[in-house]
């Protein structure tokens, strides 16, 4: 199976200009992915308010932060997957800082093919934050229109005096009788009442 077909959209927060060039020509490998490069945690927020983001990479530490803040941040905000790439020397304590968050951590120096993996991670965990992110809207849908078929039925029952399940039978047979959901048959009647 074929995911490659969506675009994935990478923010890198670094400012090691020789980590930034190998980082670089290996996204460039993967012709899927367009990337935005900041040097700083404050340029990173800035442009965080403007643009949303697939994935991010933070090579910590930067210039103004450490970078554990904005991992942190932006894994537990939004629907994003985050790698933080630490020193050798602090990557147990950092890892322990940011895995409740679903931070994805790698310690550095690592070899390129670690790195390749990585990206194949976050791209899995892309794919799993989009069905998540499916499934609650098609959950806050339905449940919106549980609300307008129950605002219905108590317009009915209020109005014409019809008990809870016959105004639920109103509902479902003005939805079948003109082809429709009942949720535009819900608000039809509200429409009716309202008026």
């Amino acid at each position: 199976m074929e995911l490659k077909t969506r675009q994935y959209k990478v923010l890198i927060v670094s400012a090691q200009p020789k980590f930034n060039e190998s980082l670089v020509e290996l996204i460039s490998s993967r012709s899927y992915y367009e990337y935005e490069l900041e040097q700083s945690v404050s340029a990173a927020r800035q442009l965080l308010t403007e643009r949303t983001f697939d994935m991010i990479l933070i090579n910590a530490p930067l210039p103004d932060e450490d970078g554990v803040r904005l991992a942190v941040d932006r894994s537990s905000q939004d629907k994003c997957s985050v790698l933080l790439l630490v020193r050798n020397e602090y990557y147990q304590s950092i890892f322990d800082q940011v895995c409740p968050y679903g931070v994805y951590t790698l310690p550095k120096p690592s070899p390129k093919q670690m790195v390749s993996q990585a990206f194949d991670w976050l791209e899995s965990s892309c794919e799993r934050l989009k069905s998540i992110q499916k499934r609650a809207v098609s959950l806050e849908d339905r449940m919106q229109e549980i609300r307008i078929v129950n605002r219905a039925k108590l317009l009915l029952i209020s109005k014409e005096g019809l008990s809870e399940d016959e105004a639920h039978h109103r509902i479902e047979h003005l939805a079948m009788d003109r082809c429709i959901t009942k949720k535009a048959a819900a608000e039809e009647l509200i429409a009716l009442y309202n008026e």
